[in-house]
């Protein structure tokens, strides 16, 4: 195969694992037509290149951010965010079982939510878990799979089936940018389709967003904003965005 030929086949490898998060090497090798031993090749150099981290019989996506992006994340607003998390954190009843998304500010909610009791927590977040970890009183269950480096994500094959065996009083989101007309986005799929899981088998869904995310938007699409049920930010959006959240939502100001 040419070298160009060997470039559109990676190309291609990579697009699927960041559409699905995780790979076995067989149906990799199904889906681009070529010989197993071929893609634990294509693997392998990709591996070294930083593009995907290599597993035990398949691949997985690293994600759109990298390591200073996040750390960067984190160090922006945390003041705003500590706030969101409190806010966050008492709309959420003693004993209800609780979804938690990743990122900074699903972390600081995490945190928040030790003022609580009894809870009973879902997260494929392993940074969230750990602020968690200490309470006797609340059980936290995280799926198998492998931590991302980036965000301390555990991500994987099984990861959606894990979130989907759960039921949840509560699921709390958060994305990286809303847009005027409401629409939400991620930069990552894999994470819009642990939410989306988590939607699905959840009685109220909570939005937590600082308002630097307003006006923005991501590499994917999760829905529009109304399909939200309650949303916790430290200021309301501009209009047209703000009266669609009025409308729709239960606010909170943190």
């Amino acid at each position: 195969m040419t070298a160009s030929g060997k470039q559109q086949r990676q190309s291609r490898l990579l697009e699927i694992l960041k559409s699905s998060g995780y790979e076995r090497i067989e149906d990799l090798s199904q889906k681009l037509s070529v010989s197993e031993q071929t893609i634990r090749r294509d693997i392998n150099l990709l591996d070294v290149e930083g593009r995907l981290r290599r597993t035990h019989g398949g691949a997985a996506y690293v994600g759109a951010l990298n390591s200073e992006d996040y750390l960067l994340r984190r160090q922006e607003s945390a003041d705003v965010k500590q706030r969101i998390g409190y806010k966050v954190a008492s709309l959420v009843e003693d004993g209800a079982s609780v979804f938690i998304d990743a990122g900074t500010t699903c972390e600081a909610v995490a945190s928040a939510l030790n003022q609580r009791r009894d809870l009973k927590i879902v997260t494929y977040s392993l940074a969230a878990a750990m602020l968690l970890k200490d309470r006797r009183d609340f059980t936290v269950a995280i799926p198998g799979g492998f931590v991302r480096h980036v965000d301390a994500s555990v991500f994987g094959e099984p990861t959606s089936d894990f979130i989907s065996r759960f039921r949840f009083d509560i699921s709390i989101i958060s994305v990286s940018g809303i847009e005027p007309d409401g629409e939400m986005s991620d930069d990552d799929h894999w994470e819009v389709s642990n939410v989306e899981s988590a939607m699905k088998r959840s009685r109220k869904t909570l939005l937590a967003v600082d308002s630097s995310k307003y006006q923005k938007g991501g590499m994917v699409t999760l829905g529009n904003i109304t399909s939200m049920d309650v949303m916790v930010s430290d200021a309301l959006p501009e209009e047209p965005l703000r009266q669609l959240v009025l409308d729709n939502l239960e606010f909170h100001q943190a």
